[in-house]
């Protein structure tokens, strides 16, 4: 398909509904995610259609580029420029956890975003963040980041404290040496305390998360 039929389908897919709820939360495209990935499942992979689609600046095109290219095909420099131009959160996120992730720059980048004094770019460096303190923090200073999250994360703009409470939440949760202090940011700080939770939903407040999900993982399976 060419750009022009791809963006065709996508404007006849929106639905004004679906976008007024995701402009709520800072987004600004109208197509169902999960309509968006049948799309994309019956396109393939097609690394110079994504470019092309990224390059409308369209929010729905770049949501379908970023699951129809190829991660390892990005130099460096193009994902830190299509960071900085993800300016909504689904598509910073699914750039981040979709592609950045794969690529052999993930480390470097998740260097740079972090110290970067955007606050936007500094969410998608503690992403990354996270995703190390989960799964290869060896080397992390984990004392240094719960020192930082509890010097700053209370004044943080919205989307950088987010990030840093996802990581605050992550090393309590799987470093029990840690997990006292963190509990004890999270309580005093109180971010996200408040935050409107669904039923059958974990609080994202950091002291119900860490809790809830040791409790899980330790809980004896029926």
């Amino acid at each position: 398909m060419t750009v022009a039929e791809v963006m065709a389908e996508l404007a006849a897919l929106e639905d004004p509904k679906t976008r007024a709820v995701n402009e709520k939360h800072g987004d600004d495209h109208g197509v169902n995610l999960g309509t968006l990935r049948a799309v994309a499942k019956r396109l393939k992979t097609q690394q110079d259609l994504a470019v092309a689609l990224w390059g409308t600046g369209d929010g729905a095109a770049r949501l379908l580029a970023l699951l129809i290219c190829r991660p390892k095909a990005f130099a460096r420099a193009e994902l830190d420029a299509m960071l900085r131009e993800a300016r909504t959160p689904k598509v910073q996120d699914w750039l981040v956890n979709y592609v950045v992730k794969k690529t052999p720059h993930a480390e470097e980048l998740r260097v740079t975003w972090f110290a970067d004094p955007d606050p936007v770019v500094a969410s998608a460096g503690w992403a990354l963040t996270t995703e190390r303190v989960a799964k290869n923090p060896a080397g992390l200073d984990l004392i240094g980041l719960l020192d930082l999250i509890e010097a700053t994360m209370k004044d943080a703009p919205d989307r950088l404290q987010w990030a840093m409470n996802h990581c605050l939440a992550q090393i309590g949760i799987e470093h029990p040496e840690h997990r006292a202090r963190a509990i004890e940011i999270g309580e005093r700080l109180e971010v996200l305390k408040d935050y409107p939770t669904p039923p059958n939903c974990t609080s994202p407040f950091a002291p119900i998360w860490i809790t809830e999900i040791v409790r899980r993982r330790v809980a004896p399976s029926r």
